[in-house]
């Protein structure tokens, strides 16, 4: 098992400037950070990458499609267009040195019909996930598709609608993450959705239920460590959270207000609290 952290909290772009920030996550006990793949080329995430090696952090990747001229499950064209960002982004993944890449890759982020998924979206949807599974495959990249709440996506709200999916797609490097914050909204049991779905599972997003400092807020977390550490998941355990220091990053997460009373606080106590938790799951 190893611990991370997703840099999103800070930015959609991690550069040379952020090397002090890194290496106080590192000196805190991490093992990689969560880096967001928004923009840029696979050589400036070469290059990142570099700084993380000499840093001593391992790395996974995370990305979103918000632009509705992009779309895994829309018409050919926005199709096309999703494709070939995701090709993109596969690409910044395996030069970063990253071999997962997570988040909602399965639709346009926050654009709704009016009505849930139809029997063609789904389809499409198998469709556009093969090809990027190929192109992924050649690159050692798997990907977690996330299920997200009903007010953010449409296509897969549940780890059952996920993994339900994924079974359709049936490509090795197409797998499922599981999110702490997006399961305790939509499904009744969170625990056995991850319980149920531990083969399709490859990345896991430790969030607390208002996407603060992990601990604070509602979530079972004893229930959920148990759960993960009995299962023999021995993948990432990443902290996502979110703030307000990004304007457009904060009006897609809808974050109003400060959930913490700074980020050394979220990734500090956040640490402490999976390295707690995972020991008393293990007793």
């Amino acid at each position: 098992m190893k611990i991370g952290f997703c840099m999103l909290l800070w930015t959609t772009n991690v550069t040379g400037k952020h090397e002090k920030l890194l290496k106080d996550i590192k000196a805190t006990g991490y093992d990689g950070v969560e880096i967001p793949i928004f923009e840029g080329s696979p050589d400036d995430y070469k290059r990142l990458g570099g700084m993380l090696d000499r840093i001593g952090l391992a790395r996974t990747a995370v990305s979103a499609m918000g632009d509705p001229a992009m779309n895994l499950i829309g018409d050919a064209a926005a199709r096309k267009a999703g494709i070939n960002y995701m090709k993109w982004a596969i690409d910044s993944a395996s030069a970063l040195g990253a071999n997962r890449l997570s988040g909602p890759l399965h639709s346009t982020l926050g654009q709704f019909s009016g009505t849930g998924p139809t029997t063609a979206e789904k389809n499409r949807s198998v469709s556009s996930q093969r090809a990027i599974g190929d192109h992924a495959a050649k690159k050692g990249v798997v990907i977690g598709l996330e299920a997200l709440n009903r007010f953010e996506c449409y296509l897969v709200n549940t780890m059952d609608d996920l993994c339900a999916h994924l079974d359709e797609i049936g490509h090795n490097n197409i797998e499922a993450m599981y999110d702490t914050f997006h399961c305790n909204i939509e499904e009744a049991d969170p625990i056995g959705a991850f319980t149920k779905h531990t083969k399709h599972i490859v990345h896991v997003h430790i969030s607390e239920n208002d996407r603060g400092v992990p601990g604070r807020g509602n979530i079972p977390w004893k229930k959920t460590f148990s759960a993960i550490r009995g299962s023999g998941y021995d993948g990432w355990l990443t902290i996502e959270s979110f703030g307000r220091g990004l304007k457009d990053l904060a009006a897609a997460t809808k974050v109003w207000r400060d959930f913490a009373e700074s980020p050394e606080a979220v990734y500090r106590d956040g640490f402490r609290h999976i390295k707690d938790h995972w020991k008393r799951a293990g007793r």
